[in-house]
């Protein structure tokens, strides 16, 4: 049985912050969600690091439940 290698989604800084505007969350409370900490949601937001294993697999997961597109280009509130 041959297993197919569903290719994970890159998660940049601007997808992360655009994903938790979109779900109105602070980086402490989508870092709750995650099981994660808020240094790391913060990390990935100012490309530090991107999510990688399980922690983009949870965003990519969430992103599809809450209904979030991301579109190249597009302007996002910078404040939260």
């Amino acid at each position: 049985m041959e297993r197919r290698k569903k290719k994970r989604r890159q998660w940049s800084k601007e997808e992360v912050r655009a994903l938790r505007q979109h779900l109105n969350l602070t980086q402490a409370r989508l870092a709750e969600e995650l099981g994660t900490r808020q240094q790391t949601i913060s990390e990935w937001e100012k490309g530090m690091y991107r999510p990688r294993g399980a922690s983009a697999t949870l965003l990519s997961i969430v992103a599809e439940r809450s209904g979030f597109t991301y579109k190249v280009g597009e302007k996002h509130d910078e404040s939260n």
